[in-house]
């Protein structure tokens, strides 16, 4: 049975501990700015027409595509109107709960692992494959709707056959088949750069003059090729690494100076106006899940 289908929200934090799935079906919908999640997410395109950039990748997205997307990751939906709506299924799940979901023998995060000779954000199935996993979220919306006897085991059995199938359809897929747009060689370049040296002091006017590129170039082309500015890029990194190093038991205050802010009233600043919490309730919210 086809799932029902829920208003789109721009909340980007979980409210459940383990996992949620919507789908969602826009005619129009305003501009999805760059962001990232705590959380593994995965995207089942059903259709409409959406280039989705995933840091400097771009990915023309055609029905029956599935999109891996890390919590280190940073993206954006690029909606265009057109005749059919917007349709997807959006499934987020808790790092922690699939790690205990996988067994000594199964690693179902392994297709998340960016460090990884198989990692690709892309998997283009055949006909076939999409409907079954399509099918098993339609199956998984309803059981967690409908919360009858045994949903959260249905539901657990659910998620680990299409973490299954979507691992194995990433380890027998042929080496370089995904094939994204990438940004230009010289954004690229800049964003390596970035990504190497967000713990250092970075700015439009020390990247201009390491790459002998004017700022005005630079700043136009970024934003075309990656989405968001080279300043917002910057800080957004930095934070996602604060976060990563605070779950790993680092404290705020020693963390500001390890990603590449100057003191601790802006890292402060920082994370609170893009996480709506101080660094501190950060820790705390993430000591209690």
């Amino acid at each position: 049975m086809k799932s029902p289908v829920r208003p789109f929200s721009t909340r980007q934090k979980m409210l459940d501990s383990d996992f949620e799935i919507y789908r969602y079906r826009d005619s129009y919908l305003s501009e999805v700015e760059l962001h990232h999640h705590d959380f593994y997410e995965v995207y089942f395109f059903l259709s409409g027409s959406v280039t989705y950039i995933i840091e400097s990748r771009k990915y023309q997205m055609k029905p029956g595509d599935v999109l891996l997307i890390s919590p280190l990751e940073l993206h954006q939906p690029v909606i265009q109107p057109g005749k059919e709506p917007y349709e997807r299924v959006v499934l987020w799940v808790n790092r922690n709960f699939l790690k205990e979901l996988s067994s000594e023998a199964t690693d179902l995060t392994a297709c998340f692992d960016l460090e990884s000779p198989r990692h690709a954000n892309l998997l283009r199935l055949d006909a076939v494959t999409a409907r079954r996993l399509q099918d098993m979220a339609d199956v998984l919306i309803n059981e967690r709707a409908a919360r009858n006897f045994g949903w959260d085991l249905n539901s657990q059995a659910l998620l680990v056959r299409i973490f299954v199938e979507l691992n194995r359809q990433l380890m027998e897929a042929p080496a370089g088949f995904e094939v994204p747009e990438e940004s230009g060689g010289i954004i690229s370049e800049v964003l390596r750069y970035i990504n190497e040296n967000f713990n250092n002091e970075i700015s439009l006017d020390s990247l201009s003059d390491h790459f002998f590129i004017s700022k005005y170039h630079l700043s136009r082309e970024f934003k075309r090729s990656v989405g968001t500015s080279v300043y917002r890029y910057i800080i957004q990194k930095r934070l996602i690494m604060a976060k990563q190093k605070m779950l790993a038991g680092m404290s705020p205050t020693d963390v500001y100076c390890n990603c590449g802010f100057g003191d601790y009233a802006n890292f402060y600043r920082a994370f609170r106006s893009e996480y709506g919490i101080s660094p501190k309730e950060f820790c705390e919210e993430s000591l209690r899940r």
